[in-house]
């Protein structure tokens, strides 16, 4: 049965629609000295896809339509698809404590499912891929959910977190009797008719794009290694291109037979507490959810090294966008495409959460202290004049700008622009600022500055 278009977002002859968009993608990629990139619109009748490049800079080779690219975080979208089709088949229950299935989260026994799913399990987000590489997953996950590290009770707050995707999957091996990648495989990307890749795994049966950084000495592309550790691979591990992205999209959208609608509707729905900040609007379970024009977005955002893949669903319409580059320029590529997509079509993409009214700036010198999200130290501190400047481990202090609700923004030291920081939390009984959350991960407070 084919979807119900409710008022379009997209509305635009394809084939010229299609042409200006390969010529801005084009144009973009060598602005922002992005390899290759591949952008893919789903209008809810048509597709579009246009592509560009090379997927290895070093070798020249092409960056085609079925082109995978490490999709990062994207990852995310399809460990929660994975636990929601089996809760549907009454293999668990999103609201079963995670310590009845695994026992190093004993001392979090409050902890669902569900937490995990949206990040308002209060679990700090974890090592560096690094760090990760030189321990299982079961002493992952021992060392950081335990009673001294919990962020926040579970269900009263928001901290994105690879820890919580990582107990998933482990969740999703125990359920299944499968390692994560053969579950996802068979839950999700054999129905879906995408062609499996993984990091770390056997070398893909499919054309696959290489990461790339820039030298900031000479400003030569290189090729950037993928450090990403096997115990963070439900977290992260993911290959796919941007019409894969796509066919997941039409699953959240209720599209597809793969999700059934009222599973991707689950998804969607925005998760009590969890109240992302600059990341998002709100939070379901596995996706970020937008407020544009008056219409409900969803989708995820992804960064391997050297990569930036983009996914936005809007399930009213059935729209579709999905993005993959392969360079860390991507991200800009990809909010300037959104740009060009708007003005050609009249679609508002939306890329981050609804702007806010915040009134003036304000001192806030009440925010100085120490914060940690695990073994991350998030340290506040005043300059001369009285004004907050943020440092995480020991890096060059941001200056901070905060407001009456308590949100603050970074000042970008280069160009002196306001990039959204996060918020403060007042402590509901005493009003003490008890946390800071930057970037979507909470750090609760630990001491002065």
């Amino acid at each position: 049965m084919p979807y119900p278009i409710a008022t379009p977002v997209v509305d635009r002859h394809t084939p010229l629609l299609r042409q200006e968009l390969q010529h801005r993608l084009d144009s973009l990629a060598r602005a922002h000295r992005v390899p290759g990139a591949h952008l893919a619109v789903d209008t809810g009748t048509e597709l579009i896809s246009v592509h560009t490049g090379t997927a290895d800079a070093a070798t020249g080779r092409a960056y085609t339509a079925d082109t995978a690219v490490p999709l990062g975080s994207v990852t995310k979208v399809y460990t929660a698809a994975a636990v929601l089709l089996l809760a549907d088949d009454d293999d668990l229950d999103l609201d079963d404590p995670v310590a009845s299935y695994l026992p190093e989260l004993r001392e979090l026994p409050k902890v669902t499912i569900r937490h995990l799913l949206g990040h308002t399990a209060g679990l700090p987000t974890g090592p560096d891929s690094d760090t990760a590489a030189r321990t299982t997953a079961t002493r992952y996950l021992s060392g950081l959910c335990t009673a001294k590290d919990a962020l926040f009770a579970p269900g009263t707050g928001f901290s994105y977190s690879n820890a919580g995707y990582i107990a998933a999957g482990r969740l999703v091996e125990l359920v299944t009797g499968m390692t994560w990648q053969e579950a996802v495989q068979a839950l999700l990307l054999d129905p879906l008719g995408t062609a499996p890749a993984f990091l770390g795994g056997p070398a893909p049966a499919r054309p696959s794009a290489v990461g790339h950084a820039v030298n900031t000495a000479t400003g030569r592309l290189r090729p950037a290694h993928q450090n990403l550790a096997p115990v963070e691979a439900p977290a992260g591990a993911l290959l796919a291109g941007a019409l894969d992205l796509v066919d997941i999209g039409r699953a959240l959208a209720g599209r597809s037979t793969v999700l059934p609608p009222d599973l991707a509707a689950r998804m969607r729905r925005a998760e009590p507490g969890a109240a992302p900040g600059a990341l998002a609007d709100g939070w379901g379970l596995g996706v970020a959810l937008f407020d544009q024009d008056g219409r409900r977005w969803c989708g995820h955002d992804g960064n391997a090294q050297g990569t930036s893949c983009h996914l936005r669903v809007e399930p009213e319409s059935g729209v579709v966008v999905a993005f993959t580059g392969n360079a860390g320029g991507a991200t800009k590529l990809w909010q300037d495409l959104v740009d060009d997509l708007t003005r050609l079509t009249g679609a508002r993409v939306p890329t981050a959460p609804a702007p806010a009214h915040r009134g003036d700036p304000i001192a806030l010198p009440e925010c100085a202290g120490a914060y940690h999200n695990g073994p991350t130290e998030y340290l506040i501190t005043l300059d001369a004049d009285g004004r907050p400047t943020l440092s995480v481990d020991g890096d060059a202090p941001l200056p901070l700008v905060c407001y009456p609700d308590l949100t603050c923004d970074l000042v970008d030291p280069a160009t002196g622009r306001l990039e959204p920081g996060g918020r403060f939390h007042r402590d509901p009984a005493t009003g003490v600022i008890e946390h800071v959350q930057i970037s979507g991960r909470a750090a609760r407070r630990t001491g002065t500055a």
